[in-house]
C-alpha cells in the first residue's frame, strides 16, 4: 500500500457545526440567486471556505469530506502548499503576457513533461488551452486539417464539453444540450461498450460499433474517433477489455485519428498516469484538463508530432491558452504526483473503496453493478429486482451524505450513478469515514 506523505494544513475530519446548509450559506444563496445566472447550477447546498487534503470547510464552519474534488481536478488537494507556493511565485514576477506574443518556459516546459507522460514514445508535440472542452475542439480541428476529411465519430453515453461542437460530441440532452441547438454538422454517433447493459464482450461491442461506422459514413469519411478510456459523465463506464483496442486498430488501418479524451480519467485518477495505459493504448492524440494543474484552469492536446506540426501557424492558441501562472501549478502538481507516487495510491483507493463498494453490493439489491478504475469508481443504483435505472435512489443518497458531512456526486447517462473521486492525498482515516457515511446511508434508503 501506499502511504500518503502530504501535510495537512486542516483537520482531516469531517464535523459539522450547523444544520446544511447553514445560515452563512443560506444567507449567500439568498445573494446569488439575484446576482448569478440561473442557468448555473450547483451540487450542494453550502459555500466554500476553504479546503486541503481531503476536506472542505464550509462558510458555517462545517467540515465536509470531499468525494468529489472538484470533478475530478483537486487531485493533489485543493490547496496543495507546493502548488500555491509556485502560483505564488509566478504571479509575483508576471500573471500573463500571452505566449503567442511574448513566450514564456513554463509554457515549454509543461509542453515536454506532457510529450514525456503520455502513452507512447514516438515525437509528440503539444499546445494548451484552458478548458477540457477547448483542448477537445482542436484535437477535431487537428485531425480534419491532417486527414482532409470531415466526419467525426462519438459514442453513445459519451461527454466531450458545452461549446457547441463539443455539445454536439455529447451524448446526454438534458441539462448539456437542451435548447442550445443547432449543433456543428458531421458528427456521428455509435455504439459504447456498456457491459452491465450490453451483455457483449469487447471484440463484440467493437464490431458493432465498427459495422456502424463502416456502413454508415464510411471509414475514408472519418477525420476523427473520439473516446473516453472510461466514460465520466455517463456513469464511469470502463469498457470490455478489448473493445478500446479493436476500435484504435481500426482507426489506425484506416488512417482515421484517434482521439483519447482523458480530461476527467488523466493525471493519476485510474491509477496510471493515463487511463489509456491500462488496455496498453497510444492515441493519436491525447486531451487533457481538470487534475493537470492542482485546480487552476489549464488543458492541453498532446499527440503526433505530424498531426500538430501539420498546423499552419496561427491556427491553435487563444490568448490565455497556458497562462503563466497555470503552467506553474501544472508543472509543481506533476512533481507531486510523482513524488507521492499517486497512480499508486489511487490503486490503493481502489482496492480500499471498490472492497467497500462490493462489499455493499453484496448485501444491497439496488446496487447494480461496482465498476470504475482506481480513485474513479462508481455504483450504479437500480430498482430492486432488475436494471432498471433509479436516479431517484441516486439524488436522495447525494442528498442524505451531504447531511452527514459527505460531498458526493451522481453521474450517468439516466442519472442513476453515484462515483467517487476522492483527492489522491485522502488518508484512510477519512476515506473509510466517508464510505461508512455512504453505507448507512445506503442501507437506510434501502431498507424501507
Amino acid at each position: 500500500m501506499t502511504t500518503v506523505n502530504a501535510q495537512y494544513r486542516l483537520p482531516q475530519q469531517r464535523n459539522l457545526v450547523t444544520e446544511i446548509p447553514g445560515p452563512k450559506s443560506t444567507a449567500l444563496q439568498g445573494r446569488r440567486a439575484m446576482a448569478v445566472a440561473g442557468g448555473i447550477g450547483s451540487t450542494v447546498p453550502v459555500y466554500a471556505a476553504d479546503a486541503d487534503g481531503g476536506v472542505i470547510v464550509d462558510i458555517d464552519g462545517n467540515s465536509f469530506i470531499d468525494f468529489g474534488s472538484g470533478i475530478a481536478v483537486t487531485t493533489v488537494g485543493a490547496s496543495n502548499p507546493a502548488v500555491g507556493d509556485a502560483v505564488a511565485e509566478q504571479a509575483r514576477h508576471f500573471t500573463h503576457t500571452c505566449f503567442m506574443i511574448t513566450p514564456y518556459e513554463g509554457y515549454v516546459a509543461v509542453a515536454e513533461r506532457l510529450n514525456h507522460l503520455t502513452p507512447g514514445d514516438h515525437q509528440k508535440r503539444t499546445v494548451l488551452f484552458n478548458s477540457g472542452a477547448e483542448a477537445v475542439e482542436n484535437a477535431i480541428k487537428v485531425a480534419r486539417l491532417a486527414t482532409g476529411r470531415d466526419a467525426v465519430v462519438a459514442f453513445d453515453h459519451a461527454y466531450h464539453g458545452r461549446t457547441n461542437l463539443t455539445m454536439g460530441l455529447t451524448a446526454k440532452t438534458m441539462p448539456y444540450k437542451y435548447g442550445f441547438g443547432p449543433f456543428a454538422p458531421e458528427i456521428y454517433r455509435v455504439p459504447a461498450s456498456y457491459p452491465y447493459r450490453d451483455g457483449l464482450s469487447g471484440p463484440e461491442a467493437a464490431a458493432l460499433a465498427i459495422s456502424q461506422m463502416d456502413k454508415q459514413i464510411g471509414a475514408d469519411q472519418i477525420a476523427a474517433i473520439i473516446i473516453e478510456p472510461v466514460m465520466g459523465e455517463g456513469g464511469f463506464i470502463v469498457p470490455a477489455p478489448g473493445f478500446l483496442p479493436a476500435i484504435a486498430n481500426w482507426a489506425r488501418s484506416n488512417e482515421i485519428v484517434f482521439v483519447a479524451d482523458e480530461v476527467q480519467s488523466g493525471f493519476a485518477r485510474t491509477g496510471a498516469w493515463f487511463a489509456s495505459e491500462h488496455e496498453d493504448l497510444i492515441p493519436d492524440l491525447v486531451a487533457m484538463a481538470k487534475g493537470i494543474a492542482g485546480g487552476m484552469p489549464l488543458s492541453a492536446l498532446t499527440g503526433r508530432a505530424d498531426l500538430l506540426d501539420a498546423v499552419h501557424s496561427g491556427g491553435l492558441g487563444g490568448t490565455y491558452g497556458g497562462n503563466p501562472v497555470a503552467c506553474a501549478a501544472a508543472l509543481a502538481a506533476f512533481d507531486v504526483m510523482a513524488e507521492l507516487d499517486l497512480p499508486g495510491r489511487a490503486r490503493d483507493i481502489e482496492v480500499i473503496a471498490g472492497g467497500r463498494l462490493h462489499a455493499m453490493a453484496a448485501v444491497t439489491e439496488e446496487v447494480g453493478e461496482v465498476r470504475g478504475r482506481g480513485a474513479m469508481l462508481a455504483i450504479e443504483l437500480v430498482h430492486r429486482g432488475g436494471k432498471d435505472p433509479n436516479p431517484e435512489l441516486a439524488q436522495a443518497l447525494v442528498t442524505a451524505c451531504l447531511a452527514r458531512g459527505v460531498v458526493l456526486l451522481s453521474c450517468g447517462t439516466y442519472g442513476n450513478v453515484i462515483r467517487l473521486l476522492p483527492p489522491l492525498v485522502i488518508n484512510d482515516e477519512l476515506l473509510h469515514d466517508g464510505l461508512d457515511v455512504l453505507e448507512d446511508a445506503l442501507n437506510e434508503l434501502t431498507s424501507r
